[in-house]
């Protein structure tokens, strides 16, 4: 299914999602997706095309991020991949259908694991949730459900928005 999504891209051009556009980034290109304005909450979550747990999950984690995109969740999908593999990275998320930020993590292993999550292993898949400000609020290490995305997302989705900082005269 993989090679038939890679050698269709041509013929395919105008049809469905357009490609996905994946970045090799370090650290800090990443924060800042994760912190980008315009979001009440960010799911990131740390995968590779070789890892079946991650692959498994990617229809619902897919499903509930665009059932919840027009409320304001943004997913960023960040692979460990080797940069060698960024069109085998970019073919999976296009066949999924995906259409947010997706990185390929480049640079220190430990910095980038304890950047999004101090208690993660660094084993994947991991999901971390952060508030539209970049605070982070929760993670799940392995495969993560729907059922367990929804309650704190939702409480994301739901809170006001923060006040505006009031400019001094």
């Amino acid at each position: 299914m993989l090679l038939s999504a890679l050698l269709a891209w041509p013929a395919a051009a105008g049809e469905g999602p357009a490609p996905v556009a994946v970045t090799v980034a370090e650290l800090p290109a990443i924060q800042a997706a994760i912190k980008a304005p315009g979001a009440k909450a960010v799911l990131v979550n740390v995968w590779a095309t070789w890892c079946e747990p991650c692959r498994a999950e990617l229809p619902a984690l897919l499903r509930f991020y665009k059932d919840r995109k027009p409320r304001g969740l943004r997913l960023v999908m960040v692979s460990v991949d080797g940069e060698t593999e960024r069109a085998t990275v970019e073919a999976v998320l296009h066949e999924a259908g995906f259409d947010g930020p997706a990185f390929i993590k480049r640079g220190n292993d430990d910095e980038f694991v304890n950047a999004i999550e101090p208690r993660w292993s660094g084993a994947i898949p991991v999901t971390v949730l952060y508030d539209g400000a970049g605070g982070r609020k929760q993670f799940w290490s392995g495969p993560v459900t729907e059922a367990a995305l929804e309650k704190p997302v939702a409480a994301l989705l739901s809170a006001p928005p923060p006040p505006k900082p009031r400019r001094r005269p």
